[in-house]
C-alpha cells in the first residue's frame, strides 16, 4: 500500500518535494523530501505514512482500507474529535470523515511542514452545536511531531490514534504507560498491572498516569520507536488479536500482528477550549536503532 501511494500521478505540483495525487476517490498530500517521505490525505487531514530517510516506514496502513469519501480509513494516524470512542454517530467523532482545508506549508532541508484547518458547518452544528476551528500541523522529517490545535467554546475528548508497523505483535512490549489502566475489553474496569506491556490476547487500554514517553520496542524490526505525548491525560494502548481481527472488513485477518496503536489521548480528563485559549494535543514519534 505504501509503494503505490508514492508512484499515484502527479495531479499539481506544490513544491520540489510537495505534490498532491489522488488516491482512489480522495485527494492526498505527498511528501517525497530527501530527509522524509510522508502522505497526508485532505479527508481527516490523515497522516498515511511516515517514512525518515534510511528506516522502514513506522506507521502501518492496512491493505484492505478503501479510499473513499465518508469512509474511515484504517491505519495511519486517525484524528478522534469531538468525542473518542463509541461516545455518539460516528465512532471517534466526525473530523476524519470531513475534507479538510490544506492551508500552509513550508519546508528546509530538514524536511516540511504541513498545516490542515476544519471549521464546523451546517452539518457538523445538526450533529454537535458548536462553532470550532480545528488545525492540524505535521513537522515531518527525522521525527514526526502532529500538533492538533481546537480553538472555540467546548469540552472533548480526543485522540491521536497511531497505528504503529511492528515486526510482530506476539514479541513486541510497551513501555512508559503506567501501572493503572481502564480495560475496556473487560466492562471498563479499573485494574493494575506491573511492568511492561506485552500483548498476549485482545488488548484495548486506556492508561490513565501514563508516563511522558511511550516506547514501543520491537525485537524483530530491531528499533524501538518512541511516542512523546503532550497536553495528554492518557494514553491507549489497542490491539484486537486474531478472533476480533478476522471481523473487521477493512483488515487483513493477520493484520493484527504487523500493528500495535499507542496513542496520546484526552480521555478521562477532557480537554477544554476557551474563546481565550485553543485546546491542544500532541505527539512527538522518533526512532532509535
Amino acid at each position: 500500500m505504501n509503494d503505490k501511494i508514492f508512484s499515484l500521478p502527479i495531479k499539481s505540483e506544490i513544491s520540489p518535494t510537495l505534490s498532491q495525487r489522488q488516491i482512489d476517490q480522495l485527494p492526498v498530500i505527498v511528501v517525497d523530501h530527501p530527509q522524509v517521505r510522508a502522505a497526508v490525505t485532505l479527508q481527516g487531514a490523515h497522516l498515511l505514512h511516515w517514512q525518515p530517510q534510511g528506516e522502514t516506514p513506522v506507521l502501518w496502513l492496512s491493505d484492505n482500507t478503501p479510499f473513499a469519501e465518508g469512509v474511515a480509513i484504517r491505519g495511519g494516524v486517525p484524528i478522534c474529535f469531538p468525542w473518542f470512542g463509541p461516545f455518539a454517530e460516528p465512532n471517534h467523532g466526525f473530523a476524519r470523515l470531513l475534507p479538510w482545508e490544506f492551508t500552509a506549508h513550508r519546508e528546509d532541508a530538514n524536511g516540511v511542514e504541513l498545516t490542515f484547518t476544519l471549521r464546523d458547518t451546517p452539518d457538523t452544528l445538526a450533529s454537535w452545536p458548536h462553532a470550532f476551528t480545528l488545525t492540524a500541523r505535521y513537522k515531518l522529517g527525522k521525527t514526526c511531531t502532529i500538533e492538533l490545535e481546537a480553538q472555540g467554546d467546548y469540552s472533548i475528548t480526543s485522540a491521536l490514534h497511531t497505528y504503529f508497523q511492528i515486526g510482530d505483535i506476539d514479541h513486541i512490549r510497551v513501555s512508559g504507560l503506567g501501572d493503572t489502566f481502564i480495560d475496556k475489553v473487560n466492562q471498563g474496569k479499573l485494574t493494575t498491572q506491573g511492568g511492561d506491556l506485552t500483548f498476549t490476547e485482545r488488548t484495548d487500554r486506556i492508561y490513565t498516569h501514563p508516563q511522558a514517553v511511550s516506547s514501543i520496542v520491537d525485537p524483530t524490526l530491531k528499533r524501538t520507536i518512541d511516542v512523546h505525548h503532550t497536553h495528554h491525560s492518557d494514553a491507549v494502548a489497542w490491539n484486537p488479536a486474531a478472533e476480533l481481527s478476522k471481523t473487521i472488513a477493512d483488515m487483513p485477518d493477520d493484520g493484527y500482528k504487523t500493528f500495535v496503536c499507542v496513542e496520546t489521548a484526552r480521555v478521562t480528563q477532557p480537554f477544554v477550549a476557551t474563546p481565550a485559549a485553543p485546546a491542544r494535543l500532541t505527539t512527538v514519534i522518533s526512532v532509535k536503532r
